[in-house]
């Protein structure tokens, strides 16, 4: 049996929030007995199936392959759990590979020793071997390894991703703060966006910055596999890995994909600087053609008849703005949807409580997620057409 047909669990992370959509995610690949937890999602398969997770998955950041679960009260046990894994399995004694660890309630203070240990092991179990050992440091261009140590118990993962998947490849122009490609997909999934895209409705982004909403709503309705137009995961560097199979998938990604969407993405902002970042950002993810970009001001983006979505990404107050300052904006954006956007779905993305309550709408739904350490709420509008009228 080959490595990348071995079987171990599997972790994919995410943000806090995020697991029920990953999840959901996961499970439509095909993938039995997913467990959800409080950042990621556990599974079981090969570093094949890891691949695929790399390739398909939209609101996970790392794909994780557990090579050891152990006990370790201190940096010496650690170090000696560490040693006993074959690691010439993994890594060419003239390859390099990185360390990242993640560390909390144990004897170790400092993840960065933590990892340093990890290294110390990797280099020590091949100098006893071989008389030489592979290089390391903080790039992502070999092997990568990630340590989750918790009290006593400790698991040591190959990370088969690398770069986190946040990074498509696509937003070369991040313009200003912009929201996280992850974020944007799982905002867009609790909207039930793909559902609707299949019945031909429509996703509109007024306030569009560098358009990320946009273009993660264009890639889920084309079925666009989101890591396409990465070159560079890490389960590439792994011995025994064939390009081919990766070809494969993404051929096999490329035909799945629609050719059309039925109905439109609409995206607008008033700073000419976002627009182009936008239209840039959106060529480079292969979607240009199926967004509307417009430069105008929030209140004057086209909303068509029909079933739709109108989300909303605005300043908060906490890295942007001042709260005062921006009361009036979320006034607005209240306002524009009792009057533009009757039938549709609305959504405001914020962090702000304050400021949500100047939307002056009653929320039909409130969803928590983080953007970074920040707690943030998906705030859904059921917005009617005309006056509701009540069954008596």
């Amino acid at each position: 049996m080959t490595l990348f047909e071995k079987e171990a669990p599997i972790l994919v992370t995410c943000p806090k929030g995020i697991p029920e959509y990953l999840q959901a995610e996961i499970e439509t690949l095909g993938f039995k007995d997913a467990q959800q937890l409080d950042a990621g999602v556990l599974v079981r398969g090969s570093i094949q199936d890891c691949m695929r997770l790399n390739l398909w998955v939209r609101t996970g950041h790392r794909v994780l392959f557990e090579l050891k679960k152990f006990r370790a009260f201190d940096a010496d046990e650690l170090y000696k759990e560490v040693l006993t894994i074959p690691w010439d399995e993994y890594i060419a004694k003239d390859g390099y590979f990185r360390v990242d660890a993640s560390i909390r309630d144990t004897t170790v203070n400092d993840s960065r020793f933590a990892g340093l240990r990890v290294k110390d092991a990797v280099a020590d179990y091949f100098m006893e071997k071989y008389k030489e050992r592979p290089n390391s440091g903080p790039e992502t261009t070999g092997i990568c390894l990630f340590l989750h140590w918790r009290e006593n118990q400790a698991t040591l993962y190959l990370d088969t991703t690398g770069e986190p998947l946040p990074k498509r490849g696509y937003r070369k122009r991040p313009h200003t703060a912009p929201m996280q490609e992850t974020l944007a997909a799982a905002c867009i999934l609790a909207a039930d966006w793909p559902r609707l895209a299949e019945e031909g409705g429509h996703f509109i982004v007024p306030m569009c910055g560098s358009g990320t909403l946009a273009i993660e709503a264009a890639l889920m309705a084309l079925k666009g596999a989101p890591a396409l137009l990465r070159n560079n995961l890490a389960f590439m560097q792994l011995p025994g890995y064939n390009p081919e199979e990766w070809e494969n998938l993404a051929s096999q990604a490329e035909d799945a994909e629609n050719s059309d969407i039925k109905g439109r993405i609409i995206a607008t902002d008033n700073d000419p600087e976002a627009i182009e970042a936008s239209k840039d950002n959106a060529r480079l993810a292969g979607v240009g053609d199926f967004i509307e970009f417009k430069l105008c001001d929030f209140t004057e983006t086209e909303v068509p008849e029909g079933p739709g979505i109108v989300m909303f990404n605005p300043e908060y107050g906490e890295r942007l703005g001042d709260i005062k300052e921006l009361e009036e904006v979320y006034k607005g954006i209240g306002d524009f949807f009792k009057q533009h956007c009757g039938g549709k779905s609305g959504f405001i993305f914020t962090g702000s409580p304050i400021l949500a309550k100047r939307v002056g709408l009653k929320t039909k739904r409130r969803r928590i997620f983080y953007n970074a350490k920040i707690e943030c709420r998906l705030l859904e509008y059921e917005l009617y057409a005309g006056t509701r009228k009540h069954k008596e």
